[in-house]
């Protein structure tokens, strides 16, 4: 069975979707779309713009987005799903892809999702870190012996999980967990502490979005953020989807479930290939791909 996963936040680069908007007429349908929408040409950051520009939360979502689900609009018939996912942000780019979401109600929410998101980060200055060689388990317990809020954030991998929280949280959680043994705790270069407590301003703003968006059943099943389970129901898709932003990305265990389900071939649609190779860490002897054009 093919599987399509779309990825998230941190897979942008200078450039992406320029040669579909230059080679497909689709492409550059939906692009120029895109920008009425937005209120702003964000085909011009995309293609010419700076790795500042495109570090903008509201810029950055939507580009990715953009790239995933126009690329798989125009594969036409090549794009068949019998399965997706999508990490984080990912997973609006797979609602669309698998048709659960109109592609103009997808982009108003992964830009309403942006904005909400950016106002969190500006409510309190917070951030992530990667911890590399550690059992979750371990990760999880240190954190919640930690008196700030800090949580794991996004299972990846075997051995790779990020942590969410805030400054001092971080701070203190990187110290015990290299003590611990971790061969790395490094804080990254993120706006705020996504799928943590302290998303919880921007998750009450977009589920008033969510809850006002119609919802159709996707043509296959998808595994989602939360409980890395599949699902076709549109109510739970909704449901998920805005407990999403304050719940950890279970990817390890997605990828999984997907695998156990009968996934034999994984096809990344969108920028980068991060996903790809966090599936091959998952199972070494899966076949995955990614693809950014035609």
């Amino acid at each position: 069975m093919k599987a399509y996963v779309f990825p998230g936040q941190g897979a942008q680069f200078v450039g992406m979707g320029k040669d579909l908007y230059e080679n497909s007429p689709l492409a550059k349908e939906l692009f120029e779309k895109a920008n009425q929408i937005l209120g702003f040409r964000i085909t011009d950051l995309m293609f010419a713009g700076t790795d500042e520009d495109l570090k903008q939360t509201k810029v950055t979502q939507p580009a990715i987005f953009l790239h995933s689900v126009i690329l798989a609009k125009v594969l036409g018939n090549e794009f068949k799903p019998e399965m997706v996912a999508g990490h984080s942000l990912g997973e609006f780019s797979a609602l669309v892809a698998a048709g659960a979401l109109s592609f103009e109600d997808g982009l108003r929410l992964v830009s309403a999702r942006a904005m909400a998101m950016q106002k969190a980060c500006e409510l309190q200055p917070s951030t992530m870190a990667a911890v590399l060689g550690l059992e979750d388990e371990k990760v999880e317990e240190i954190c919640a012996s930690i008196d700030e809020v800090v949580v794991a954030a996004n299972y990846n991998c075997p051995g790779q999980l990020v942590i969410s929280g805030s400054i001092a949280g971080i701070d203190q959680a990187c110290e015990k967990l290299k003590e611990a043994g971790a061969k790395r705790a490094l804080k990254l270069a993120v706006g705020g502490a996504f799928h943590s407590p302290l998303m919880e301003p921007a998750r009450q703003e977009l589920e008033a979005a969510i809850n006002s968006t119609p919802f159709s059943t996707p043509v296959c099943p998808i595994y989602q953020n939360v409980n890395a389970k599949p699902t076709t129901n549109p109510d739970e898709i909704k449901k998920n989807l805005v407990a999403q932003l304050t719940a950890p990305v279970r990817w390890t265990q997605t990828v999984k479930n997907m695998i156990a389900d009968g996934a034999t071939e994984f096809v990344e649609l969108g920028p980068g290939n991060v996903l790809q190779g966090l599936i091959k860490k998952v199972n070494k002897d899966i076949a995955a791909e990614s693809k950014q054009s035609l």
